[in-house]
């Protein structure tokens, strides 16, 4: 794990000796084993590395092969070293030792601009081949780590984070209008669909799944990488699907708990989490070490609000996970000094940008100071868990066997839903209807709904951001997609996931730990890609496969439940209270500064804020909350840039 940077003169310019040690200098803030440079004929390559993986140990990055007269500099963990191992003919007793930097050099070596396609894990990485006098670089398939760069008529510069290269001479510290209006405008935690820009007009990024290669004066992009869905998969029986899947999981697992230092895991109440403690927890105890695990809760004065079938405290779920799986250090930590007011400048200091996840932002970053603290090099997660390993949503499944005249399919599995979770048979044939044809639901007169937009209205309209959105089914129309069609553009679009490639890249470089997850492994997304919709879904119950396959590893109260699930932050409100007067006021200064009166719709956050003048609980999840949140955050971001 690194922060990279490094810069190349274009062609008939001469390479500033002094610009590449000043991009390294920016980094110093950042914890690290070893620093170094490395200077060629116009061109520097420059790593901080955090040694995390065994094989990684004093390393040196960058990395020059005279034989080959390739120069790379990485910031990467692969995953898939044992079958590159084959593939690059790597001598048996090498194996054990060479560094992912060098596997990847030798893959650039066999493969040239194809050499990401081969590649599965977290990475971003250059490569100057001197042969070529060209630049190439990559950065993986949903973005897990970061790539910025800038470019002038003059050079070309990159860096893991985006202040060395704005501190660079002559670089406009200027807003990128069109990153700005749909961060303000997109209502999920999306940030822009181009994932080219960035917030700041001059420093643009690699998307996830993109390569670059610099040659002279030209830079080109490619997508080198589009995940599809694969042909199905097609076994004999319920437990062949069972144990291909624990088969695949278990391997990205162990593949993630790579590391020479101490290794712990996010832990929920729920099934993504717990499946991948289980199988961390059971790899560890074959080598002699515990997990530690991290679980949130609500503060101890918190006494809840009517959350439907949602549980704020998951503690009896996380406690029945320990007692099952075992060979577990637990921490239980609720933060009761931070909430989610205090920790927005030290949010923005980290990100280099606004952010939209201010609810669970406090217990986030709480949780990787305690993994700093017990010396962890990995922190395992499963987060993309809901859209591969757990995938099976019951309702659009039978919503999907109407579309499909799967008429006795539907019957069967309808039947056995509303018997197993004693729903209301009327009620859950409405919802089906209007699952299975979303599209009639544009065409019915709906009830007028207050619109509550945080951007200006004079702003998206200057901007073309509405316009732009819709292309991406992400305007505030009734949308006729299914759960089915979002699920496809999840892994096919890189916006989608790109925010939380920045948010791991950036907590694990300023806490020397990373941010893994199986869940979002390029093989087990393939897999699950490939299992048939039956599969996932079964006799009523959904997640069907997950639930199965994790039968004796994880409880039974934890792996069949399917009438609560965990939410986190619900507190958020309660954890205000001592600044809410202070947070309204910050409130009233921004609707008021003529800062924001070109970005943000301050008429209608004026309105939203007569509304929340009481600090209550519920209020935590409530639109208007969010929007005055959301604004306070690019609010404090306009003030940081003064």
């Amino acid at each position: 794990m690194s922060a990279i940077a490094g810069i190349c003169q274009l062609q008939h310019h001469n390479l500033n000796p002094d610009q590449g040690p000043s991009l390294m200098q920016q980094l110093s803030r950042y914890p690290a084993d070893d620093a170094r440079g490395w200077q060629g004929q116009g061109i520097f390559l420059g790593c901080r590395a955090q040694w995390i993986t065994p094989q990684s140990l004093n390393e040196k990055l960058p990395f020059y092969d005279p034989e080959r007269r390739l120069a790379i500099t990485a910031d990467a963990i692969i995953d898939n070293r044992s079958e590159l191992f084959g593939l690059l003919q790597v001598p048996y007793e090498d194996r054990d030792t060479i560094p992912d930097s060098l596997l990847i050099l030798l893959a650039y070596e066999k493969w040239g601009d194809q050499t990401p396609v081969h590649l599965v894990g977290d990475f971003a990485f250059m490569i100057w081949d001197e042969r070529k006098q060209t630049l190439f670089g990559a950065r993986d398939f949903s973005g897990n780590r970061t790539l910025y760069f800038h470019r002038s008529t003059e050079s070309f510069a990159f860096c893991t984070v985006i202040h060395p290269l704005l501190s660079m001479p002559g670089v406009s510290h200027k807003l990128n209008e069109e990153w700005v209006s749909e961060f303000l405008a997109i209502q999920n935690r999306v940030d822009a669909t181009d994932c080219f820009s960035t917030v700041y007009q001059a420093i643009e990024q690699l998307p996830p799944s993109h390569s670059m290669t610099i040659t002279g004066e030209k830079i080109t992009f490619s997508r080198y990488f589009i995940l599809q869905a694969p042909p199905k998969l097609r076994l004999g029986s319920n437990g062949e699907y069972e144990e291909a899947f624990r088969e695949v999981f278990g391997q990205a697992v162990k593949d993630r708990l790579r590391t020479h230092l101490a290794a712990g895991a996010n832990l929920s109440g729920g099934l993504d989490s717990g499946s991948v403690v289980s199988f961390a927890a059971e790899e560890l105890r074959r080598r002699g070490k515990p997990l530690h695990t991290f679980s949130y809760y609500p503060v101890d004065s918190f006494t809840g609000f009517n959350l439907g079938k949602r549980v704020a405290d998951e503690r009896p779920f996380i406690q029945e996970t320990i007692d099952h799986v075992g060979n577990i250090e637990p921490s239980f930590l609720n933060f009761p000094e931070q909430s989610p007011y205090t920790e927005i400048d030290e949010w923005l200091d980290i990100l280099e940008m606004p952010y939209k996840f201010i609810e669970n932002s406090y217990w986030l970053k709480g949780i990787f100071e305690q993994a700093q603290q017990q010396g962890l090099g990995v922190l395992l997660s499963g987060q993309r868990g809901n859209w591969s390993v757990s995938w099976g949503p019951a309702l659009d499944y039978q919503a999907k066997l109407i579309r499909e005249f799967r008429w006795l399919s539907f019957y069967r599995e309808n039947k056995q839903y509303n018997q197993s979770m004693e729903a209301n048979r009327r009620k859950v044939l409405q919802i089906v209807g209007k699952k299975a044809f979303p599209a009639l639901e544009r065409l019915l007169p709906r009830k007028r709904e207050m619109q509550l937009e945080l951007i200006h209205p004079d702003f998206a309209k200057r901007t073309e951001v509405h316009e732009r959105l819709r292309e991406f089914n992400m305007d505030r129309r009734p949308s006729s997609q299914t759960v089915y069609d979002i699920r496809q553009k999840h892994f096919e679009q890189p916006h989608i996931w790109n925010v939380n490639g920045t948010v791991a890249t950036k907590m694990s470089l300023k806490y020397r730990v990373w941010d893994r997850d199986p869940t979002n492994d390029l093989r087990v997304i393939r897999f699950c890609l490939s299992v048939p919709e039956g599969q996932f879904v079964q006799n009523g119950v959904d997640r069907s496969l997950i639930r199965r396959a994790m039968e004796g590893r994880l409880p039974d109260g934890v792996r069949m439940n399917r009438k609560q699930r965990g939410v986190q932050g619900a507190d958020g409100i309660l954890r205000m209270q001592p600044q809410w007067d202070s947070f309204l006021g910050e409130l009233r200064e921004m609707i008021k500064d003529p800062r924001t009166t070109a970005y943000l719709n301050n008429n209608v956050l004026a309105g939203c804020l007569d509304r929340i003048s009481e600090p209550k609980p519920e209020m935590i999840y409530n639109s208007e909350f969010r929007l005055l949140t959301r604004g306070l955050v690019f609010y404090r971001f306009l003030k940081s840039l003064s």
